[in-house]
């Protein structure tokens, strides 16, 4: 008797540590540096704040600069509250956006590690900074003429029912566009979710906006560039953690990733100012952050799965494309105040396309593998051109939608005194250089 129970305890031991071993330990390394990528995103916010701010007139330099910081407390809580789910949750509504009862206002995760080995609560609230930075790009379409109030209510909408279902479609498990092809369509780490959605939603709000007072004839100096090399700087840094945290872990795709931001940034700088030098004779400060922006945003959907020359040559055709978007944005006449379009709409187009021929060899392999036709570079491209077609017909209806309902409630476009009074004292009562207050 008593052998069968001794035999009985170590049966129950061995079940008991068999079951323990299926638990996922956390990685402390691939923790680490995803904790250390959530805090470089969210840098990269104050970054765009100052490379925003130092673009418009100093009687708007506040106001600006708000638009980004207002997004870290507006996203964050819907982030919390309902974004998370409907980002990461299983499919519902025909797949629309997801949904997860133990993602609302995060409360079924707090003991939860992902199969990576990081806890949820890091992984959610990385994706979270994602979906504070994405409207804030939009603001940059139509600065120095929106209501402040507007502004709110237009990414609070826009982040549900926008930003979240497109985060579902490309980065969920079940996501249509994740599944689509051998390997699904390849957005790394934002160029269709963030900088294209981002983009084109600001050139539509533009265009409704209609422009400035005075725009195009009136010309409209940037009040600090010094300010703006500062947010550029920021914002580059930034970027590793943008790029190389996309990975979820800390090994061979995070270095990869890692080096093809680093020299996409600096092919599309490079690049941008050699067009300056040909096209005008000069090479700004403007020129060189607009082209490491450039470069950075066309290699984001690309950034783990290219080899650093392939990021260069990516960084290159970003910046010579969209320098010249911003030409034709002046021939057309449309009001993209600090070039989100020009910049972040067209660099994620040509990033999320263009990838499909720098793929690096052992990628290619496994698709092939995976692939009951075959793989080639032009149906990936055709994958590609299917979700950046896509997510551009939804960002334009959807915007659109919302304008309409935030127009007709608080209001969008700002009053003609206000704008004429500047938005920091309009809005906020305050103004951003004490030299121009006359008290």
């Amino acid at each position: 008797m008593k052998k069968i129970y001794l035999l009985f305890l170590g049966l129950l031991a061995f079940t008991f540590q068999a079951f323990a071993s299926e638990t996922v330990a956390i990685d402390t390394g691939a923790t680490a540096w995803m904790l250390t990528s959530t805090a470089l995103v969210l840098l990269m916010v104050p970054g765009l704040a100052m490379f925003y701010g130092g673009l418009v007139r100093s009687k708007n330099v506040l106001g600006t600069m708000m638009h980004s910081f207002v997004a870290m407390g507006v996203m964050s809580v819907l982030w919390v509250a309902v974004g998370y789910s409907m980002s990461f949750g299983k499919n519902v509504l025909g797949g629309w956006f997801g949904w997860n009862p133990d993602y609302f206002f995060l409360s079924g995760i707090d003991e939860t590690i992902t199969a990576g080995g990081i806890p949820e609560y890091v992984f959610s609230m990385f994706q979270g900074k994602f979906a504070i930075i994405t409207p804030a790009l939009i603001a940059g379409a139509f600065a120095e003429r929106v209501s402040f109030k507007g502004y709110i209510l237009f990414i609070a909408i826009w982040g549900i029912f926008i930003y979240n279902p497109l985060c579902h479609w490309v980065w969920a498990e079940d996501g249509f566009l994740f599944n689509l092809g051998p390997k699904g369509a390849i957005d790394f780490a934002g160029g269709t979710v963030v900088h294209i959605s981002a983009g084109v939603s600001g050139l539509v709000a533009a265009i409704y906006l209609g422009t400035r007072r005075g725009y195009p004839h009136r010309q409209r100096r940037p009040n600090n560039l010094v300010m703006t090399l500062m947010g550029a700087g920021l914002l580059w840094v930034g970027w590793f953690g943008f790029n190389a945290g996309s990975s979820l872990s800390s090994g061979l795709v995070t270095a990869q990733a890692l080096t093809a931001t680093q020299a996409a940034a600096a092919a599309g700088a490079i690049s941008w100012i050699l067009i300056e030098s040909l096209h005008v004779g000069k090479t700004t400060a403007l020129g060189f952050v607009s082209g490491i922006l450039a470069g950075l945003v066309a290699v984001t959907p690309a950034a783990g799965v290219v080899q650093p020359i392939g990021a260069m040559a990516l960084g290159v055709i970003a910046s010579i494309i969209c320098y010249m978007a911003i030409i034709l944005k002046d021939k057309l006449g449309y009001d993209d105040s600090l070039d989100a379009f020009g910049i972040h709409g067209v660099g994620g187009i040509v990033g999320a396309l263009l990838l499909s021929f720098f793929i690096r060899a052992s990628w290619m392999a496994d698709a092939a593998t995976l692939s009951e036709g075959g793989w080639s570079a032009l149906q990936q491209f055709g994958i590609q051109a299917t979700a950046v077609g896509i997510a551009i017909a939804y960002a334009v209806v959807g915007t659109l939608i919302i304008i309409w309902i935030v127009e007709k409630t608080v209001g969008f476009k700002s009053k003609t005194e206000e704008e004429l009074q500047g938005l920091d004292h309009a809005y906020h009562g305050e103004r951003g250089y004490g030299m121009l207050n006359p008290n």
